[in-house]
């Protein structure tokens, strides 16, 4: 599973414009860095990065003497620069894991299973896609760039999850951390807390991992 998460600060990842852009205005929390215009220059959010270490520890990840921000380079009508800044090869934080309790009605504790954490690191949101409807049935887009340059953690699990029920589990205490923690508020209504799965379908009594499918914004998720 690849959790993001939009971490809890007062400005955005790479910028000063106002984080808490939930309901504001659309195009209010905007400016020149974040919108991607050519010549700006961007500087590290560091409550953001202490935030992401913070949650790699809660994870019992190891945290690398040496990390790096790698920019990714994606043709999205939603991210302006054409690219975002993030991490590949040297995260914040890797080789973690989570140790996640199933209960019975009675909230007895019936088994616990172990997620690993492949790796946490630090990246900035896109702006968001609006699609709509005109009167006369031509459909169209806009979009609202308040949430572009938001500093975004990504949290990658290690392919240890094998039902909907265990995702469902881990996603459920994932969440309750960040927000003890206090390094998001896991509001997924307003997007701060969302999950990509990817999902190898193999016949019962396999060993051997099949074709791996990426499931966009898994329902898992929103049924929490």
């Amino acid at each position: 599973l690849e959790v993001h998460a939009q971490l809890l600060t007062h400005s955005k990842m790479y910028c000063a414009c106002d984080a808490d852009i939930a309901y504001a205005p659309p195009n209010s929390h905007v400016c020149p860095v974040c919108m991607g215009m050519p010549g700006t220059l961007p500087v590290i959010n560091a409550e953001a990065v202490n935030k992401t270490l913070l949650t790699g520890l809660t994870l019992n990840c190891t945290i690398p003497p040496l990390s790096k921000f790698d920019r990714k380079n994606y043709p999205y009508p939603d991210l302006m620069k054409g690219y975002h800044i993030s991490q590949y090869d040297l995260p914040f934080c890797e080789n973690g894991y989570l140790d996640v309790e199933e209960t019975d009605t009675r909230g007895n504790v019936t088994r616990t299973f172990r997620v690993g954490i492949i790796r946490v690191h630090l990246e900035e949101d896109t702006a968001r896609l609006m699609h709509r409807t005109a009167p006369d049935g031509t459909p169209y887009s806009l979009m609202d760039a308040n949430r572009a340059g938001l500093p975004l953690m990504e949290i990658v699990s290690a392919p240890d999850i094998t039902s909907p029920e265990e995702a469902e589990l881990y996603l459920q205490k994932l969440r309750h951390l960040l927000r003890w923690i206090g390094v998001s508020t896991g509001n997924m209504e307003e997007g701060a807390f969302r999950c990509d799965a990817n999902v190898s379908v193999r016949p019962e009594g396999y060993a051997e991992y099949g074709t791996k499918v990426e499931i966009k914004n898994m329902n898992s998720v929103r049924s929490m």
